[in-house]
């Protein structure tokens, strides 16, 4: 007779320290468990469901201010300073990590309306309608780690006066170079008193301006014309404009894709556009019921945060026409500027009640240390929601948010406004002769003219 003896070696499956997790010897034939599928599918729906449980997205509020918070600057250089200027002319610089004041910036004389920061983190430049753009020397990383609160006695390194208000500052990337708007867009000079250059298109009123990220030279603003127009610092006149319906408020590049930036306008959407290519929007962003007033994009280029007059934070994916994560709070009021942190980890709002906020940029992230099992746990609960994400009642809990009445309301309202207009449009072409009426896609029916 012939016996077959099974026999294993015990270093295979003994630890060689009691803290060692056991070994496990799995088979992953497919044939072994008929019932895979039907498992994944349940822990995806444990999964999302767990979601919903520990999303808590609100870390805290940042008071102290005495008026409305106009603007907000990082820090580029250290991840827990954030600057914000209200519209009392208060400057403050706020460690996010404790959530307290560090230090107090006074000077200006009326409403702050922009604030920037150089790339090496040192210099702070802020202006406002009091027609001065002030130059900062930013505390060093070591006052922002002391305690307590500075004595407000910051002076300013240098102070410029233009000629009219300005409406928003940018600094270039890399450079000692900085852009304000106001009635012209301006091009300063650390070390001059005087702009180094104007551009000027028509007689309108810049409302936001900002640096390419990757071309440091480029650079786009928006005004109250509701046009777009691109400059560059190599030449002596703009190079590309747009004209659209409505006014765009503010303008973020992506940093990942320099070519794309992202423009938040008065008609509660978000236009993507290509750089090279401004006839036609990549992407429409939808979702928000009233003026998006700010927009900034995460560091690692694949969603940007933007702010409404509606009273909400909403998180989108670059390419998605419509939001993932909406954050709003019984007392919050009409947000009015945004940023993500420079880690990607948090989402700060400042508002009209005095009032900055900090956000997760993920609900139910766990912060904190994690052990390596806990992260594997995560990724793998990550993983099987994305292979179901498809089916309904995965997409139903996963997408599900609770709203405001009154932008609920908004909402339904929206629709059925759009609804009317769709109707109207398709029977206007159905009794119209053969092709006189050119249906327009939405990406281009916004823009009305482009000028180069």
């Amino acid at each position: 007779m012939r016996v077959k003896v099974i026999s294993r070696s015990t270093d295979d499956f003994t630890r060689e320290r009691s803290q060692d997790l056991q070994r496990v010897f799995r088979n992953y034939d497919p044939n072994l468990r008929p019932q895979e599928k039907a498992v994944e599918y349940v822990r995806a729906l444990n999964a999302a469901k767990l979601d919903k449980i520990f999303a808590r997205p609100f870390m805290g509020a940042m008071d102290g201010h005495r008026d409305a918070i106009s603007c907000m600057a990082k820090n580029p250089n250290y991840l827990k300073g954030i600057f914000s200027g209200s519209m009392d002319g208060e400057i403050r610089l706020w460690d996010v990590a404790s959530r307290r004041t560090v230090c107090e910036f006074p000077g200006h004389q009326g409403a702050v309306r922009g604030l920037t920061v150089s790339t090496d983190g040192r210099i702070l430049v802020s202006c406002g309608i009091d027609s001065t753009v002030r130059l900062w020397n930013v505390p060093q990383p070591s006052v922002l780690e002391s305690e307590g609160t500075s004595n407000g006695s910051e002076k300013p390194l240098a102070v410029f006066t233009g000629n009219d208000a300005f409406r928003a500052v940018d600094h270039q990337w890399g450079g000692n170079i900085f852009a304000t708007a106001g009635a012209r867009v301006d091009i300063w000079d650390h070390n001059r008193s005087q702009p180094v250059n104007t551009f000027e298109w028509g007689t309108s009123t810049v409302v936001s301006v900002r640096f390419n990220p990757g071309e440091p030279k480029l650079l786009a603003s928006s005004g109250s014309d509701r046009n777009i127009v691109l400059y560059d610092l190599r030449m002596s006149s703009p190079a590309k404009k747009i004209i659209m319906m409505t006014r765009t408020n503010s303008i973020s590049w992506n940093p990942m894709e320099p070519m794309n930036f992202t423009a938040a306008n008065e008609d509660c959407n978000c236009y993507s556009y290509d750089s090279r290519k401004l006839g036609e929007a990549k992407c429409v962003h939808k979702d928000h019921v009233s003026a998006v007033m700010d927009i900034d994009y995460s560091p690692t280029g694949r969603e940007f945060v933007t702010g409404s007059y509606d009273r909400t934070v909403r998180i989108y994916p670059y390419n998605g026409g419509h939001s993932r994560e909406i954050y709003h709070t019984k007392r919050m009021q009409r947000v009015f500027c945004v940023k993500f942190s420079c880690d990607a980890t948090y989402v700060i709002s400042g508002s009209d009640d005095f009032n900055l906020r900090l956000w997760k940029a993920k609900a139910s992230e766990q912060l904190g240390v994690l052990l390596p099992r806990e992260r594997k746990k995560h990724d793998y609960n990550e993983a099987v929601k994305n292979r179901y994400k498809h089916l309904p009642d995965v997409k139903r809990i996963v997408r599900h948010r609770h709203l405001p009445l009154p932008i609920f309301k908004a909402h339904a309202l929206r629709r059925a406004m759009a609804e009317s207009e769709r109707r109207k449009q398709e029977r206007v072409r159905i009794h119209s002769g053969p092709a006189s009426v050119q249906k327009k896609p939405l990406r281009q029916r916004r823009i009305i003219q482009q000028v180069d």
